[in-house]
């Protein structure tokens, strides 16, 4: 028999046996890890389906078939079964990390396991006796007495046997897939390290990256087996088996037990296995050492310029790369520095090759954990001092023993000695030392990023022909980036020493996220010239064909005489590069190119010729084919097949070099460095996108073998994505606050308030008046301008950095892609809009409400403003529109309910309107209600209400004049308005609802007043008889106050609405004072001037009657005849008490108990009362009559007419006066006098206010000169001032005239002025009140205009001081002095009772 036939066979046999080997019987059901794809081929229960769909299996069916086959065969499908053997290893890694994630560690040089290693489900919840059968290995379980250790577990093994097994069952075959994959993957180590005739990187790269590849894996695989129970696992199965089997042992279980303990540790069983490949190790490792010292020497590879376009000695010369050959050597360098790492730590004998141990060293002072698998690791220093060192003692001891022999012998022993003292100091430099050296990695990297991106940015065209520079570049950053999460919380111990401490890492590490950064702008370069980088990639294989063409036919390789397998070989990968010279030269590069071919082919070419029992090798083909200046054909090759994946496999290099999924292991680290470093002094907000971008990677991380594994991923992804756009909208929410802050924007836009003004004003006359500079207890107000101020030069730049920040984060967010995450869609620039809407919603509610205490609605709109003007900063730079997103949550806001007025059929919505709702709770509470008894009080001068005590920390005027409610309509428009009128209208249903109750209980009361009017006696002993005449008179003075309160947020929103849509209000103003007046009115016009009223439309007054006719129009028993007595029940209030306490106030115009808006509630309720009586009057005749509803024959409507109701009014108010009159002036004696002057001024009031009820109605009763020295007498007692007055400064007497002192004479006439104040000059004429227009009289003879209203007379103004017009005094003479205030009185000159009062 032929050699190659004995080798064909042998390959045969060895196949089949693997395969028997690998028969394994899985109940799929009960395993929780199912199997892929890799081990699904191993299962033999469909060996015809297996070698369809795997190389190997093809292979073997072909051997199976073909009993005569050639060597040359067998080699070129040998990479294959390499390739197949690295997939198996990271499907075993993966499971047994599964595995090890599910069981957690023992404790250190323990056996022990928490309680929650018994709590999987896995092994039987008895400690006792799996840890004692796991320290009894490799004895068998059944000669261990087991019923003197846990007799009660042994019962329960018994007992649930069948369970236990169907448990270990699916972790026992990966155990055993281990064991297998350990015996082919040795026979192919062995026979490749034997067998390949090079495996330098220089000559036979590609050989050389699998076979060391499947050497890792080998490795790594063995390394992380040894972090689950496989002792406790195999012992326990094959227990729980014999129990089941009636003592029959599990199968493998002898040879499993042989490869455990082979294993335990696994460095001394690889140590063994691997001997015999130790020298081609060791010979691989120092031919890649120049590579791992460059790539270790940062400031060579800067400044020899290998991660440069640019030429280090010619500069101003663009070149494709100053190191093209060490550029495609450094994208090796990650993988080569995990050989060195792992083949000198399994093969230590080889560290005493000369320079060896330099190349380790250098690795070492710089590592400190030795990847394995996703985040699993071992502590490298503790496996080379257990290892490594051992064997390096044994080493020096047998030189030692041959010293005598010779010189080698001593070399050697020094050596040796050299090596052992230099790997002990390593782990101590490694951990003082490595994180400084890997942060200085890290700055030259991010410089040499950022050179890179900017060259290649400008310059595109060279991306193609620098691309393996920028995959080292990759392969570089990422390799620092998981240096620095796989260290952090690493806890290590010293060389000498017992003690154990973390490894310190700065988590507030900036250069992160520059790294991660440029990795992500780096890749998007390269996707975006992905077409440019094919078409320079296919030119340049379109040059190589014909090259090697030319050396295929050369004169070496017809020497040669290659035989027709090598041939074909050759012609069939360069067959499918024969077709791009002409895809070449078309404008547009086929999507569909697939050169896998090409590559299959040179692989297998490649593994034939390197093999040493090829007639042909490759050295052969490199002597045959070289010349002077150019490659051979197995040069030329291999750089065709490095080139022919950046036509095609594009996504896969940049996954191969620039993949971060291995992050997904270390996301809490990742989301704590982030969160410290995105916004930090050093961080820029525009690297959101590549931490945001990792989350797209983390699924990649998800195996066939464990399918359970991708749903995880997923949901960890999304999760991930979600916190990390939640920290840059808070990073961006916390930008915008920052600029709008005091300290921010607000310092720049700083404004006194008028109550600081009026302080800073009287300070500084009293500094004046003193000639000092300092007052003591002086406020020190920031002035308008203070920012300017060099001391505040660094705050500027903080506004400048701060907007600076904002600005490039929003332009990031805008420019970036939506991001998907698997079924996941996260689009950024909607983050921001909704992130901005919700920060502008959450700062609206809280400037609002500062401390519990209600914010001015001034300061809450400047607040505003300053807010939208971030926004609109913000605006600039997204494509957005943010500012409808604004006005969106101010009408979310304002909008509380639909306005019953416009929309009656109140249709329902969510629920909104929160900031809105609580400024008017507040005002209603506060203001309103006084639900905090601060004396609140409504000023008519002012406009305002007024409290004697804070409400809180708030004053009553400072929130509740005519200016802040102009503010509030600003900000809340209509809808707020509404709102507060609702709030209003509730208040009042409820007081007017006691009006009704008052008027029936006292009815018979009322009759009888009304009857006999004119007896003083009747009256006084009817109103002596009113029932709770104090709540009524409370609830009447509410009821005005609440009618205040109207009238000024209707005068507020009037001006606000004529400034801002002066058409829209022209049009309602126009509407009410020509709309048709009907009675009743027709509903739609009824409700559209309520919609006037509240807009401020009308008439202030007529708006508070509005209001009060549509709560009484919803009154059952509103309009009938005891609402007639409603006079007479107004009058019982001028027997009050509250007259006896009251005082009236020249400086605010009305009374200290609030006693005139008592005025204002008679004034509404009255006229609403004759409205609805009409209306009811109205409706009640129509249903009587239909027909008196048409017209008559003459065109007149047979119905009682607006005129009509007016004259009601008057007559109704008339007999109010008439009756209050009486009773004030018939009450009143010498000993009562004050209530008598407050009654006659509120009555004063009450003209004043209606359009009903003239002042001359009230002079046919009281003389004006009464009311003129009641006045006076005020006026003269009060000295109304704001501001400090010098001492030195000339008072005024009451009358006008200056107070003179005795040795005066320099008095002139230009002197003799009027004292003013900011309300205006208190003698210049008279004092507008509530109305601040003047009533005009109603002419005697009761002629009407054409509105249906009291004509007003254009020649006559009437007022509280306008009764001056008939008391003349001679010119230059003044009126006679007073009598002093203890002794005076307004009425001191008239000695009997009323005048009269008929």
């Amino acid at each position: 028999m032929s050699e190659n036939s004995c080798v064909m066979e042998l390959d045969v046999q060895t196949s089949q046996q693997f395969l028997a080997k690998l028969r394994l019987k899985r109940n799929n059901d009960a395993s929780p890890v199912r199997p892929g794809p890799a081990e699904a081929a191993w299962s033999a229960e469909d060996t015809g389906a297996r070698r369809n769909e795997s190389p190997v299996w093809r292979r073997a069916s072909m051997a199976t078939q073909r009993s005569q086959s050639t060597k040359n065969v067998q080699k070129t499908r040998q990479i294959e079964w390499v390739i197949h053997l690295q997939k198996v290893a990271l499907g075993l890694m993966t499971k047994l990390h599964k595995l090890h994630q599910i069981l957690g560690s023992a404790e250190p040089g323990t056996l022990h396991h928490p309680d929650s290693f018994w709590k999987t489900g896995i092994f039987p919840d008895m400690p006792k006796l799996c840890q004692h059968v796991a320290r009894k290995f490799p004895e068998h379980p059944a000669k261990m007495q087991l019923d003197k250790v846990d007799k009660g577990g042994c019962d329960m093994l018994h007992e649930h046997s069948g369970r236990y097994v169907a448990s270990l069952e699916p972790w026992i075959m990966v155990l055993e897939d281990l064991m297998t994959f350990r015996e082919q993957s040795l026979r192919v180590i062995l026979d490749l390290s034997s067998t390949v005739v090079t495996l330098l990187p220089n000559q036979n790269p590609l050989l050389l990256r699998v076979f060391m590849e499947l050497f890792c894996s080998f490795v790594r695989v063995n390394l992380l087996a040894d972090k689950v129970p496989r002792k406790m696992l195999l012992q326990m199965y094959n227990l729980v088996h014999t129990i089941m089997k009636s003592g029959r042992d599990y199968g493998a279980y002898h040879r499993m037990v042989q490869f455990v303990e082979a294993y335990d540790p696994p460095l001394k069983g690889l140590h063994d296995d691997l001997n015999f490949v130790s020298p081609r190790i060791g010979e691989i490792l120092d031919a890649v050492g120049p590579t791992v010292l460059l790539g270790s020497d940062f400031q060579r590879l800067r400044s020899e310029g290998y991660l440069s376009p640019f030429h280090p000695r010619y500069p101003d010369k663009l070149t494709n790369s100053a190191h093209p050959a060490r550029a495609q050597e450094l994208v090796n360098i990650e993988a080569y520095r995990e050989w060195v790492l792992i083949g000198y730590l399994v093969c230590p004998t080889e560290l005493l090759r000369p320079g060896a141990v330099d190349i380790a060293l250098v690795l070492l002072k710089e590592s400190i954990l030795l990847p394995l698998f996703r985040d699993e690791y071992v502590l490298l220093h503790e496996e080379y001092q257990h290892y490594v060192l051992p064997r390096i003692a044994e080493s020096k001891k047998l030189a030692k023993a041959g010293r005598a022999k010779g010189r080698d012998a001593d070399v050697e022993y020094n050596l040796a000695k050299q090596v052992e003292k230099q790997i002990c100091d390593a782990q101590d430099t490694a951990i003082n030392n490595a994180d400084s050296a890997h942060r200085e990695h890290r700055l030259l990297l991010k410089q040499e990023i950022g050179r890179m991106l900017l060259f290649f940015s400008d310059q595109p065209t060279l991306l193609a022909p620098n691309l393996q520079m920028v995959f080292a570049a990759l392969v570089m950053v990422r390799a620092e980036i998981l240096w620095f999460f796989s260290h952090v919380g690493v806890m290590v111990g010293k060389a000498k020493g017992t003690r154990v401490m973390p490894i310190e890492m700065d988590m507030e590490d900036p250069t992160i996220g520059f790294l991660l950064d440029g990795m992500d702008r780096l890749t998007g370069l390269i996707r975006k010239y992905t077409p440019a980088c094919k078409a320079f990639a296919m030119g340049y294989l379109s040059a190589a064909v014909q090259r090697m063409q030319v050396l295929l036919v050369g004169p070496g390789m017809v020497a040669l005489d290659i035989d027709p397998e090598l041939r074909e070989l050759f012609n069939s990968a360069l067959e499918t590069l024969d077709q791009l010279p002409q895809l070449h030269t078309d404008k547009i590069v086929p999507a569909s190119l697939d050169l896998s071919g090409f590559r299959r082919d040179w692989l297998r070419l490649i593994m034939l010729v390197s093999s040493s029992r090829s007639p042909i090798n490759i050295r052969h083909l490199d002597k045959a084919t070289v010349s002077t200046g150019n490659d051979s054909i197995v040069s030329e090759g291999n750089l065709a097949y490095l080139w022919s994946r950046s036509v095609d496999e594009m996504d896969k290099q940049i996954l191969q070099h620039a993949s971060l999924k291995m992050l997904y292991f270390y996301r809490p680290d990742v989301t704590a460095v982030f969160r410290h470093t995105m916004f930090g002094p050093e961080g820029r907000p525009q690297h959101c996108c590549a931490w945001l971008s990792l989350a797209c990677t983390f699924s990649d991380n998800a195996h066939p073998n464990v399918p359970d594994e991708l749903p995880t991923f997923a949901r960890d992804a999304v999760s991930y994505a979600e916190s990390i756009l939640d920290s840059v909208m808070g990073g961006l929410e916390g930008l915008i606050n920052i600029l709008d802050s005091e300290g921010g924007y607000g310092s720049l836009d700083n404004k006194l308030l008028l109550e600081q003004a009026a302080l800073r004003l009287n300070q500084l006359s009293r500094a004046g008046i003193y000639g000092i500079k300092n007052v003591n207890g002086m406020v020190d107000f920031p002035l308008p301008g203070f920012e300017s101020e060099p001391i505040h030069r660094g705050s500027i730049k903080m506004l400048e950095a701060a907007v600076q920040r904002l600005t490039s984060l929003c332009s990031v967010l805008n420019e970036m892609e939506p991001l998907r995450v698997l079924n996941h869609m996260f689009v950024p620039r909607e983050y921001l809009r909704d992130r901005i809407m919700k920060n502008f919603r959450t700062r609206l509610k809280s400037i609002i409400m500062t401390n519990g205490e209600l914010q001015r609605p001034s300061v809450v709109e400047a607040r505003l403003q300053r807010h939208m003007s971030i926004v609109h900063l913000v605006e600039q730079h997204v494509q957005l529109d943010l500012t409808r997103g604004v006005r969106e949550v101010l009408l979310t806001e304002s909008f509380a309910r639909h306005m019953e007025d416009l929309h009656p059929d109140d249709r329902e919505v969510g629920a909104g309107g929160e900031a809105v709702c609580t400024i008017a709770d507040w005002y209603v509470e506060n203001l309103l209600r006084d639900a905090k008894a601060s004396g609140v009080i409504f000023s008519p001068l002012d406009k305002c209400f007024k409290s004697t005590r804070p409400i809180g920390r708030v004053a009553a005027e400072s929130v509740a004049d005519l200016a802040e409610l102009k503010a509030f309509v600003r900000i809340f428009g209509p809808y707020g308005v509404d709102k507060l009128c609702n709030s209003l209208l509730e208040q009042l249903t409820v007081l007017v609802d006691t009006l009704d109750t008052f008027l029936r209980s006292n009815k018979e009361i009322l009759e009888s007043l009304a009857g006999n009017l004119h007896s003083k006696s009747h009256r006084e002993n009817m109103l002596l008889q009113i029932v709770e005449l104090e709540i009524l008179m409370s609830n009447a003075m509410r009821i005005g106050h609440m009618l205040s309160m109207r009238a000024l947020l209707a005068e507020a929103t009037g001006q606000v609405l004529r400034t801002n849509t002066p058409l829209l209000f022209s049009l309602l103003t126009d509407f009410c004072k020509h709309a048709p007046a009907t009675i009743p009115e027709k509903p739609n016009l009824l409700r559209l001037k309520r919609v006037s009223s509240r807009v401020g439309a009308v008439e202030l007054e007529e708006g508070d009657a509005v209001m009060i006719h549509s709560i009484l129009n919803n009154m059952e028993g509103a309009g009938d005849p005891t609402w007639g007595l409603l006079p007479f029940l107004f009058v019982a209030c001028m027997n009050s008490n509250v007259w006896n306490s009251t005082t009236f106030s020249v400086l605010t115009g009305g009374f200290t108990s609030n006693v005139h808006c008592l005025a204002r509630c008679i004034n509404a309720v009255m006229i609403a009362n004759e409205w609805v009586r009409s209306e009811r009057r109205e409706q009640h005749r129509l249903t009587l009559d239909p027909r008196n509803g048409s017209m008559g024959e003459d065109g007149v409507q047979g119905v009682e007419t607006r005129a009509d109701v007016n004259i009601s009014i008057k007559a109704s108010m008339k007999t109010f006066l008439q009756c209050a009159v009486a009773t004030v002036l018939e009450s009143w004696d010498d000993s009562h006098r004050s209530p008598l002057v407050a009654k006659l001024i509120f009555l004063d009031q009450l003209c004043e206010l209606t359009n009903y009820l003239p002042r001359s109605t009230l002079e046919g009763y009281v003389p004006h000169t009464i009311m003129r020295s009641i006045y006076q007498m005020y006026f003269e007692n009060s000295v109304p001032s704001l501001v400090h007055v010098h001492p030195s400064t000339r008072q005024y007497a009451g009358n006008g005239g200056p107070i003179k002192s005795q040795g005066d004479t320099s008095a002139e006439p230009s002197e003799i002025h009027l004292q003013q104040t900011s309300r205006g000059s208190i003698f210049s004429g008279p004092i507008k009140f509530a109305g601040q227009h003047k009533r005009p009289e109603v002419e005697p003879s009761g002629e009407l205009g054409p509105d249906g209203k009291p004509r007003r007379k254009a020649n006559r103004f009437s007022g509280p001081l306008d009764y001056s017009r008939k008391v003349s005094f001679a010119e230059g003479r003044g009126p006679p002095e007073p009598a002093p205030s203890s002794t005076r009185s307004p009425l001191g000159r008239f000695r009997s009772g009323p005048l009269s009062y008929v």
